[in-house]
């Protein structure tokens, strides 16, 4: 059975997800970079190994991503899952875990890279917005797309009311994802994009507005 580790920096509910997913892989630990990271409770509550790696203790980022690799390197994890971390990672680091490192971002992407994704989208007007799992890469927000789901922008939304429809996406695409690298799915082609090993796409499209 393969083995998970996951990154926080919240309140876990990503990590939740994936719990209740209950995986076709074991989590060896959750690890985070906030020793106040509400998400360390689940994983406690779970029995799940937890680690804490405080970025603040190190003077740059190179110094913290060559400790933070080393606290995930003692539990051998086959496939590490960013939920919810709120740290850029370093060329070296991704490089690391190349095809093993996911992370989940609350815009379609390549739209809205970075933060405050919901609130640009409101502002920019889009009609759809959603979420987006992808492998990650030295490009910030621009790894190669494993899976996206799409939600309609209300016309009443704040940004708080569309966050929520957007999480609730999360919630599910987050652990499809991993259970697909759990069971070996999908692979990386020779042009760095996701294919799918026997599985048919369907033709749904979402329309926002909808079409009278």
């Amino acid at each position: 059975m393969k083995k998970l580790v996951i990154l926080i920096s919240g309140r876990g509910s990503n990590l939740q997800a994936l719990l209740d997913a209950r995986l076709p892989c074991r989590i060896a630990a959750v690890i985070s970079n906030r020793p106040d990271a509400e998400g360390l409770d689940i994983a406690r509550a779970n029995d799940i190994p937890v680690e804490i790696v405080e970025h603040r203790n190190y003077a740059d980022r190179d110094s913290f991503d060559v400790a933070l690799a080393k606290a995930i390197d003692t539990f051998e994890p086959d496939i590490v899952a960013l939920a919810g971390f709120m740290r850029i990672l370093s060329n070296g680091f991704v490089a690391r875990y190349h095809g093993r490192l996911v992370n989940i971002h609350p815009s379609l992407l390549p739209a809205y890279g970075g933060l405050h994704t919901h609130a640009r989208a409101l502002q920019d007007g889009v009609k759809i917005h959603g979420c987006t799992v992808h492998f990650v890469s030295p490009d910030l927000d621009h790894g190669p797309i494993i899976i996206q789901a799409a939600v309609p922008v209300l016309r009443d939304d704040s940004e708080q009311t569309l966050a929520a429809r957007v999480l609730n996406q999360e919630h599910r695409i987050y652990p499809q994802a991993v259970k697909w690298l759990c069971n070996e799915n999908i692979d990386l082609d020779n042009h760095g994009k996701v294919v799918f090993r026997n599985r048919k796409q369907s033709g749904f499209a979402l329309v926002s507005p909808s079409l009278e």
